[in-house]
């Protein structure tokens, strides 16, 4: 065996002593990580006429964690998808006005320390308080989530329970009752719970 061989052999052992490979990932508090809007999904249920419940979901999805735990995430609100074109029109015309409001913002300040030891195939639940800004106007929310560490450089963040949002909240309640309207519906729910799984890569 030659000097050099003996040498990685030596130091191969004394990682595997130490409980470390010498391909162990950096820890997830180290650099910034962005959104892999391919692999995410936020999706909210509506419900019409008191029991018709609809499945609806954003398709584009872009944002950023940093090193020092501030998060954010823009949601295309144009990429609203209903299942049917005519209402997903008028979700953007009417409801989104997404000419003037073309993306909604959600804000959160995550504790780094709290990740730092995350091994890959490792999760942690924690609760997020973060802001939801749409259509010009901010509001607080809550979410619990469950966040796993699918590889070295790949992180995602579920949600465990639904966030409710409510179309008061954000001063739609005259949009919501023009969309009732159209569709000749005796009522729409103003207030949805939204779910999201939301893959980060570093």
């Amino acid at each position: 065996m030659t000097a050099l061989r003996i040498a990685a052999a030596s130091t191969l052992l004394t990682l595997a002593a130490c409980g470390q490979t010498a391909s162990e990932p950096a820890p997830v508090i180290e650099g910034a990580w962005e959104v892999d809007s391919a692999a995410s999904e936020l999706s909210y249920v509506s419900i019409k006429a008191g029991e018709i419940a609809e499945t609806n979901s954003f398709e584009t999805l872009t944002g950023t964690v940093q090193g020092n735990g501030e998060a954010t995430v823009e949601i295309d609100l144009a990429s609203v998808s209903t299942g049917v074109d005519i209402r997903n029109e008028r979700m953007r015309e009417i409801f989104f006005n997404v000419a003037d409001n073309p993306k909604a913002t959600v804000t959160a300040k995550i504790d780094p320390a709290a990740f730092e030891a995350l091994g890959v195939g490792e999760s942690l639940d924690t609760t997020l308080d973060g802001t939801l800004s749409l259509v010009g106007v901010e509001a607080p929310f809550q979410a619990e989530v469950s966040v796993t560490r699918a590889g070295p450089d790949r992180v995602i963040a579920v949600t465990d329970k639904p966030v409710i949002v409510n179309a008061a909240q954000f001063e739609l309640v005259d949009e919501l009752a023009e969309l009732q309207e159209l569709a000749g519906l005796p009522s729409i729910t103003p207030v949805v719970p939204v779910t999201f799984s939301i893959a980060f890569q570093r």
